[in-house]
């Protein structure tokens, strides 16, 4: 089973650039579906972004045009840009990873949970006004 490591998150003023890495290891992250998802303080988690095994990408509305999901195969590690961080986007933030899947994938498999079955520790994005 594939293990996840999520580092890059700190307290950025808003405005402001982040890059979250999701480190994998035991698996490979070319053959599966890897997810952000993100989680504030008394909301429920949510999806964020996600690359699947073809490199086809999906985001959330809300961050659409300001983040960015890639996946490094010789590092196997998937990044994810934040730019034009706003408060709003203050939270936790979770890689998980799907078990090996098809080619293509859809947004309705990729922003669900429960189509992931290994997720890493989280890393804390904090977001100035």
């Amino acid at each position: 089973q594939v293990q996840l490591v999520e580092s890059g998150g700190e307290l950025v003023q808003a405005g402001g650039s982040l890059r979250l890495s999701c480190a994998a290891s035991g698996r490979t992250l070319n053959d599966r579906v890897t997810g952000w998802f993100r989680q504030a303080p008394g909301k429920e988690r949510e999806f964020v972004a996600a690359i699947s095994r073809s490199g086809e990408t999906y985001y959330t509305d809300s961050v659409k045009g300001r983040f960015t999901v890639s996946r490094d195969n010789a590092r196997n590690t998937v990044w994810l840009q934040m730019n034009s961080l706003q408060p709003d986007d203050a939270a936790v933030y979770y890689c998980a990873a799907t078990p090996r899947t098809a080619f293509f994938a859809n947004i309705y498999y990729v922003s669900r949970q429960s189509s992931y079955e290994t997720w890493g520790q989280g890393t804390q994005v904090t977001v100035s006004p």
